[in-house]
């Protein structure tokens, strides 16, 4: 039996045909075990351009649908990519599991934690049938997360102390007027943390593991007609004692870098734009290396641990949304999780913690005091509504 039969190509339909959509037609575009037949937009014309983008780069053309259910009965669909607003997200992903399809969601999970018992338990139906959903948090794929993970897992930190996570990102006032659904609760779910800072709230929780507690407040400083922040800062309690400070802006003209500090007993970590800036972790013959005032960022192995990768990682200055090589990195798990029946690198419950933790953050924010994150997950806030700044309300419980 040959290869092609054992493993037949994945047919791959994308809902949203927005920048997104593009950034993820790209990624499978570089796989050659996935092809795109369906596109799914109640925008004609958005999936029209995306069609003629697919075929102009060489590709068959796929289909046009303006509901998923159209697309499932007029198209060969394996997998479905949500990139829709996110607050479609879980409506549309327990959709496609119920079609029996495979289903890769864009960050966030959603804006809202009401429907995620139901997406918990389709996920878990779904798996066992042998289906596969995820959510894209690419970065737990670059080259440099891996090294800190893998570091972390060891013990060659010790014990994890503290972390420090910027997002520092401009968006300008157009990026917000260009969709009616940017820069709203309903829709996109928040702002500097919910859109931008989600992959890095993802990576400080997959280092430090389950969050207790945060502090947080939010501001809207630089832009007007928006509801959502465009600052944030916050710091939160894990339950192994660590502490962290989580920045996330939208206000840092002309765009800064997203730099994650991890620090520990015997080893420390520094990601700036996803690259290994600074990595040392403590040999067994190290106990008093650095002397009593350390070395203050001398003694940087990062090169030598990436060296042992087994794909070291490679240099590029490509436009991540021409050339998206975490969202490539995370699709080839997908692919090897279907093919071999195992859950993906990133799961449904991952993206819950990641989301409950955001929402601790704003209702923190709005409430002007401390919040458990277990409080937020069991729905003790439901009933609070969420503002942007730094006014106290009346807390609301449900």
């Amino acid at each position: 039996m040959s290869t092609e039969t054992q493993n037949p190509v994945l047919n791959v339909a994308i809902a949203g045909c927005g920048s997104i959509g593009r950034t993820h037609a790209a990624s499978v575009g570089e796989l050659p075990e996935l092809r795109v037949t369906a596109l799914v937009d109640e925008i004609t014309e958005a999936a029209d351009a995306l069609a003629q983008h697919i075929e102009d780069n060489g590709t068959a053309r796929p289909a046009t649908f303006r509901s998923l259910a159209e697309a499932f009965a007029g198209a060969d669909v394996d997998l479905v990519i949500i990139a829709t607003p996110s607050g479609l997200h879980i409506q549309q992903a327990l959709e496609v599991l119920d079609a029996g399809k495979h289903v890769v969601i864009e960050k966030p999970l959603d804006v809202k934690l009401d429907r995620t018992d139901q997406i918990l338990a389709a996920a878990k139906a779904a798996e066992a049938k042998g289906l596969v959903a995820s959510v894209i948090s690419q970065h737990r794929f670059d080259p440099a997360s891996i090294v800190v993970d893998q570091a972390n897992r060891a013990g060659r930190f010790g014990r994890l102390t503290s972390a420090i996570a910027s997002v520092s990102w401009y968006r300008s006032q157009g990026y917000y007027d260009s969709g009616a659904w940017r820069g709203t609760w309903a829709m996109d779910g928040g702002g500097a943390v919910m859109n931008q800072g989600v992959h890095t709230v993802d990576l400080l929780l997959w280092f430090l593991g389950r969050p207790v507690e945060i502090s947080a407040k939010t501001a809207l400083l630089a832009h007007k007609d928006v509801e959502v922040e465009d600052t944030a800062v916050a710091t939160v309690t894990f339950e192994s004692g660590a502490l962290a400070v989580l920045h996330a802006t939208t206000a840092a003209y002309p765009g800064l870098t997203v730099r994650l500090q991890v620090m520990g007993s015997k080893g420390s970590a520094v990601i700036d734009n996803d690259n290994l800036e600074y990595f040392h972790a403590a040999g067994s013959d190290e106990e008093t290396q650095s002397g009593p005032m350390g070395l203050r960022g001398a003694g940087n192995q990062a090169e030598a641990e990436l060296a042992k990768l087994a794909e070291p990682p490679v240099q590029t200055n490509l436009d991540p949304t021409l050339y998206p090589a975490g969202h490539i990195r995370q699709y080839r798990d997908v692919v090897d999780a279907i093919r071999n029946g195992r859950p993906a690198g990133v799961t449904i419950q991952d993206a819950v913690t990641a989301l409950a933790t955001v929402r601790a953050l704003y209702v923190s924010a709005t409430l002007g005091r401390p919040v458990l994150i277990a409080d937020v997950v069991a729905g003790k806030y439901n009933d609070v509504e969420v503002r942007t700044g730094n006014g106290h309300l009346e807390e609301v419980t449900a």
